[in-house]
């Protein structure tokens, strides 16, 4: 597992959000971008993390972020995920891991003495000119926003 890190360049990508309507790297231009990749819509830690950046959401767009969320889940996985708890940021549905192998956080992990490949949460700041300014290994689910903002 290649991991992008502080100073890479994030290569461009193309996915499909929970609606079906295409998503790119370069929609967001000029613009700083938090990409953070949950292992499963709809469970206990991903929920939590999601439902944090939704309620800090004013915040961390005063701040100038754009948020973008990133998980292996169809599309129709995704819409029920953000319309359950009515995120307002684009959650793409990464099917074919485009996304997830370009920031590298697909891997081998370990639940329970069980090892299995999956999706590493993490979170990358992506600053205006698609240049990885800060990752976020360890990410606090119930207190992420503050984790961003605290730069």
């Amino acid at each position: 597992m290649k991991t992008l890190k502080v100073g890479e360049k994030v290569p461009n990508f193309t996915v499909n959000d929970e609606t079906g309507t295409p998503r790119s790297l370069s929609d967001y231009k000029g613009k700083k971008l938090v990409v953070f990749f949950y292992p499963k819509a709809n469970t206990p830690g991903c929920t939590a993390e999601a439902c944090d950046l939704r309620d800090h959401y004013k915040e961390l767009q005063d701040a100038g972020y754009e948020l973008l969320g990133v998980s292996a889940d169809s599309e129709r996985k995704q819409a029920n995920f953000k319309n359950k708890y009515d995120f307002p940021f684009p959650l793409l549905a990464d099917e074919d891991k485009e996304v997830i192998n370009a920031f590298g956080v697909w891997g081998p992990k370990k639940f329970m003495g069980r090892e299995y490949d999956g999706i590493h949460r993490k979170t990358f700041i992506v600053d205006e000119n698609g240049i990885v300014s800060r990752v976020i290994d360890k990410v606090k689910t119930k207190d992420h926003a503050a984790q961003i903002l605290e730069a």
